[in-house]
């Protein structure tokens, strides 16, 4: 396998667009990575585009309409909340396998104002929790995880409500974020209960957004990058759930991440305490409470004292483990297809030093990890250094 780089980003502010296409925002973000790289669409060898509402569409043949028809290899690729990073994936393994030497990925969704997120399967019943217990809708979902935590090692309300606050914070320094407002730990606590404990502050929001990112061998960014500095995809990993004896009622959400995290750090050569900062996948904040234990940043118990000690705090907040300082899916928003590629290029401009990351640069940053979910279950881990 050979070294994978990434060459340049892009994304757009995630909001709302009703006036524009899913190829139109994949489309823009992918020209904002073009320029990022200093190269043009003619020499891309391989394009993967990740939507998920749309993912029977050719999405990424009508985002080559926009940008420039060369005729190369489209791939379009689904896989719930990792429908962007698995293709980001499929894009580095291209380059890494040595049958392209620049590719790019795309992830975009147009969600608007789209409801709650229904459970895995649809309607097959080997899946469905609905009259079992709870729903099967994403917050109860993640509700019971978080209920299941606080029954094993007295979590409380508060830890969750903290995360909410941290993340919210965040994002007063991210231009790309849907929402940049702070929240009180009142604001919190008392917002219109979910689906216990995540109150409305602790849920991600819908809405649409596109993010690029372009990747190439050693050889290509020798050619291209100019000297500027470029992260190395140090690990790639994809994980799905392992059989075990199903439990209908509290789907597990876990498994696949540390599976995930124990082969990224052993391919990387890394560990958890070596990460400047980790965008994880914080659909809502008993989602990040957990995998703070599943990636290692803190022992399994222990996500409650992390958060008391400011652990996934910006280190200019007194914080140190700094997690979603992008403001993560909480204040940045969650449009599916586009989130695993937004969380690469948060970690990727950290890592360069790019003005797009200025307002909230993690200072010494030299290796970072972006981690999504989808269950189903798909979950994706890369680790990047530079």
């Amino acid at each position: 396998m050979r070294n994978v780089y990434v060459l340049g980003t892009g994304m757009v502010k995630f909001g709302r667009y009703p006036e524009k296409t899913v190829p139109e925002l994949g489309g823009e973000a992918a020209l904002i990575a073009l320029k990022d790289a200093g190269i043009a669409i003619k020499d891309v060898e391989m394009f993967a585009s990740g939507n998920l509402y749309q993912s029977n569409a050719m999405v990424g043949q009508r985002i080559l309409q926009q940008i420039g028809q060369t005729g190369i290899p489209v791939i379009n690729v689904a896989n719930a909340c990792a429908t962007g990073s698995t293709a980001f994936r499929e894009a580095f393994m291209a380059v890494a396998s040595g049958m392209y030497d620049v590719t790019m990925a795309v992830g975009v969704e147009q969600m608007g104002k789209q409801g709650l997120l229904g459970g895995a399967g649809g309607g097959d019943p080997a899946y469905a929790t609905e009259g079992k217990l709870g729903s099967g809708l994403m917050p109860a979902v993640f509700g019971q995880a978080g209920i299941e935590h606080m029954r094993k090692y007295g979590t409380k309300l508060e830890h969750f409500a903290k995360i909410s606050v941290k993340s919210h914070k965040h994002a007063t320094k991210n231009p790309f974020s849907q929402y940049r407002n702070e929240v009180s730990l009142e604001d919190v606590m008392n917002a219109r209960m979910v689906a216990y404990p995540n109150t409305l502050y602790m849920c991600c929001p819908t809405g649409d957004g596109a993010a690029a990112a372009i990747l190439c061998s050693e050889e290509k960014l020798k050619q291209f990058a100019g000297g500027r500095k470029r992260p190395k995809v140090a690990a790639s990993v994809l994980t799905s759930d392992p059989y075990t004896d199903r439990d209908l009622t509290l789907p597990d959400v876990s498994t696949l991440t540390r599976r995930a995290s124990k082969k990224a750090y052993e391919i990387a050569g890394v560990g958890a305490k070596d990460m400047a900062l980790t965008e994880l996948h914080d659909c809502f904040a008993t989602a990040e409470l957990v995998h703070y234990e599943n990636l290692g940043l803190c022992g399994d118990g222990g996500a409650g004292e992390f958060i008391d000690k400011k652990g996934g705090m910006h280190p200019s907040l007194g914080g140190f483990s700094p997690v979603n300082v992008s403001g993560g899916l909480l204040s940045k928003g969650h449009p599916l297809g586009a989130t695993g590629v937004a969380n690469i290029c948060e970690v990727v401009w950290h890592l360069t030093q790019d003005d797009r990351a200025k307002d909230r640069q993690v200072p010494n940053a030299k290796a970072g990890q972006a981690h999504v979910i989808g269950l189903g279950s798909a979950c994706t881990i890369h680790v990047l250094t530079i």
